[in-house]
């Protein structure tokens, strides 16, 4: 069954008859590629038995190189208003529910729903999004892939640390590890000392200091898929009270780990970290959600969030990543990326949680 057929599926599933995608992560998944994104309206539209784009004819020629979908095409000098009815008349008349992307530009959003002013609406993470969180064997294997690459680019970090080096030169040797590996580095938070407990701490140009624990934040991505990983390194001894708080961190971990198996909810992942860094005394300090989906976006659903009720199933991707974050001080944060089995979980990455001393 292709994906366009299995959108179909869940289409009916949900009784939906009509879905809208714009260039991006979504209709990568469905098509295998994606149009430019740009300005111009961009629309690719499902209806329960046909489907084609609304395309602008600056990127017609190209587009039809990787799809036999009809176009309904249009210029700049007519706009693109005649070619969305036309596109809508004939993919999907009158719908009576769309499920809308997420990621679309509002104005290239307004065009379908002034145009359809009795239809309900969703959005596609109820229809393309719930299909994509189920990896496929070539999903996990692109996964497995980039974190063996992320495992790769961390131990390029720590061997590169040294007293001088700033935030920004580390950050520099992990992105050149993802880029050696064939890879293209999407992120790099390296917060050393303070700058640790800020958690999307701007990595720049403060200077590495022997004593002051580093988190290390990196990710990159190869054939379409992501990395995600966070481990934490130190010059030498860290600072008094680090222990203690790492082993809670870790323990929050380990716990969000032994409760993730198909058929929990995702609440109870966080809940399970939550309730570790509580009984601790540092709920006050871990101030985020346990983790997020992880695939062709670095951050997609299901999200582990204390009122997420969605069931786990077998196949989901995301990260478990507690952390607790003392102002003034430092912050820690250590993460997996868990794959969901039929009968629990397995992790994506072999370096161990183990605060690094260079």
């Amino acid at each position: 069954m292709t994906r366009l057929d299995r959108l179909r599926a869940r289409m009916a599933a949900t009784g939906t008859t009509l879905v809208a995608l714009a260039p991006g992560a979504h209709m990568h998944w469905l098509l295998g590629f994606a149009p430019h994104p740009d300005e111009r309206a961009c629309l690719l539209l499902v209806g329960p038995e046909k489907a084609g784009f609304v395309m602008p004819v600056l990127n017609a020629g190209d587009a039809r190189q990787h799809t036999d979908l009809p176009f309904w095409d249009w210029a700049d000098a007519t706009g693109p208003m005649a070619a969305v009815q036309a596109a809508l008349d004939a993919v999907a008349p009158a719908p009576a529910k769309l499920s809308l992307d997420e990621s679309m530009r509002a104005d290239h959003a307004l065009l379908l729903l002034d145009n359809l002013p009795n239809c309900a609406r969703s959005f596609a993470a109820e229809t393309v999004g719930a299909l994509r969180m189920i990896k496929d064997a070539a999903e996990l294997a692109a996964l497995e892939e980039n974190a063996r690459i992320a495992d790769a680019a961390q131990a390029a970090l720590r061997a590169a640390l040294r007293d001088g080096l700033t935030e920004a030169d580390l950050a520099a040797v992990a992105r050149a590890a993802f880029t050696e590996a064939g890879a293209t580095p999407t992120f790099a938070i390296v917060g050393a000392g303070v700058n640790s407990s800020f958690p999307h701490h701007h990595t720049g140009s403060t200077v590495v200091r022997p004593g002051q624990p580093i988190v290390c934040d990196i990710g990159g991505a190869k054939a379409g898929y992501n990395s995600d990983i966070t481990r934490m390194a130190c010059l030498g001894e860290p600072p008094e009270g680090y222990a203690e708080v790492h082993a809670v961190v870790d323990a929050a971990v380990a716990a969000a780990l032994a409760a993730i198996r198909p058929g929990v909810p995702a609440r109870v992942v966080d809940e399970a970290a939550r309730g570790v860094i509580v009984a601790a005394g540092y709920g006050d300090y871990f101030t985020h959600r346990t983790g997020h989906g992880l695939g062709s976006e670095v951050h997609e659903p299901p999200y582990m969030t204390g009122t997420n009720d969605l069931l786990l199933e077998e196949g989901m991707v995301f990260t478990v990543e507690p952390g607790i974050y003392l102002p003034g001080r430092f912050g820690i944060r250590l993460e997996e990326v868990a794959v969901v089995t039929a009968t629990g979980v397995r992790i994506l990455s072999g370096l161990s949680r183990d605060l690094h001393i260079a």
